[in-house]
């Protein structure tokens, strides 16, 4: 009987564990092939989970001043008062990939902030690759496409904030999501930059943000800030309180909030070989021809027109150096900008929070 009795509870024992035993592997079965269900009991881990620690957060310089330019030694002078970790002399994305990729440790990134001195009107002055083209969305995305971009490493997770201060940049979405696709890693960071202007060592403020308003008249040929300020008017009618004929004449801030006027050139130039061609150069009489021509040629008026400033704001000129004809033109452009201040209590700027979903845009 006591025999008996042995010999049941060791074959309840064994189909005990047999049937544990198979439930492990069910489990890792499901897993594998119903990740969805795998997700829904992962809900129920009750494992203290260890908290990840970024890095300090560093800043990428990636330009110099030039004349009585102050941008970038501002931008500098704003980041070490931070005393966040500052990196210079990478002008090009791919030196940027790069040095994450050689200085990473256990720590992930935290927050990457990219200071470039930008036009909105023509991308990046940083370079694609070391002595490549200018970033554009179409540049950043051919060197994608050919792979002559470094691929970043696992030093980057969901939490890492690629942060560009770059003028106007948040609202060219095609670049911003090229960006986005130029640091994937194994975590997507997220990539964030501000519509409006950047601007560092303010008369009243280290650092604040500004709405641009644009006006473009061919260079050297104005037609006078009264006209000017009548066609930006007539452009921006939601702006009630920007007296604009006094705004143009005004290039600083001279109290908290007050706008005030930048002034900056757009050249373009293009370059038509006709050593090999059966037709003739062409000659024009006037600026009128010129655009006729450039209108009629849909490489040369893409190109104009991606940069959404009428043909008709450039001064148009050319020449002739052998079978090679040259055009070139060139805008300028007044940009009116209106420092973002709280719309109550006391004048006071809006501060830049990287985090505010209505300041900068977020991919």
């Amino acid at each position: 009987m006591k025999t008996l009795f042995k010999i049941s509870i060791f074959v309840f024992a064994l189909f005990l564990s047999t049937s544990l035993f198979i439930n492990c592997d069910q489990s890792s079965a499901i897993k594998k092939n119903t990740p969805t269900i795998a997700s829904t009991e992962n809900t129920l881990d009750y494992n203290v989970k260890e908290e990840v620690i970024s890095r300090n957060p560093l800043v990428f310089i990636t330009g110099f001043d030039k004349g009585t330019e102050s941008y970038y030694n501002n931008a500098r002078a704003y980041f070490e008062e931070q005393q966040f970790e500052i990196v210079e002399d990478q002008y090009s994305l791919e030196e940027i990939i790069n040095w994450l990729n050689n200085n990473e440790s256990e720590k992930p990134y935290g927050e990457i902030h990219i200071v470039n001195n930008s036009n909105p009107f023509k991308g990046l002055s940083l370079e694609t690759v070391i002595k490549g083209e200018k970033i554009t969305a179409e540049t950043l995305r051919k060197n994608i496409t050919k792979g002559t971009l470094p691929i970043l490493r696992e030093s980057v997770n969901a939490n890492s904030k690629i942060i560009f201060h770059a003028n106007g940049l948040g609202e060219n979405k095609e670049l911003m999501n090229t960006f986005k696709d130029a640091f994937c890693s194994d975590e997507v960071p997220n990539v964030i930059a501000s519509p409006y202007y950047s601007i560092f060592n303010g008369d009243f403020t280290q650092h604040y943000l500004a709405k641009p308003h644009y006006v473009f008249y061919p260079t050297a040929y104005s037609p006078g800030k009264v006209d000017l300020s009548k066609e930006i008017a007539a452009k921006y009618p939601e702006e009630k309180d920007i007296d604009w004929l006094d705004v143009l004449y005004n290039d600083e801030e001279r109290f908290v909030g007050e706008a005030y006027t930048k002034q900056f050139t757009i050249p373009l130039k293009f370059e038509l070989d006709y050593h090999n061609s059966d037709n003739e150069i062409p000659t024009f009489e006037n600026q009128d021809e010129l655009m006729d021509f450039i209108e009629l040629q849909d490489v040369l008026y893409a190109e104009v027109k991606q940069l959404n400033i009428p043909i008709e704001k450039f001064r148009w000129s050319y020449q002739l150096k052998n079978s090679t004809l040259i055009i070139t033109g060139k805008t300028t452009g007044l940009v009116v900008l209106k420092p973002l201040i709280k719309p109550y209590g006391e004048l006071e700027y809006i501060t830049p929070d990287t985090n505010n979903k209505r300041l900068y845009t977020m991919k």
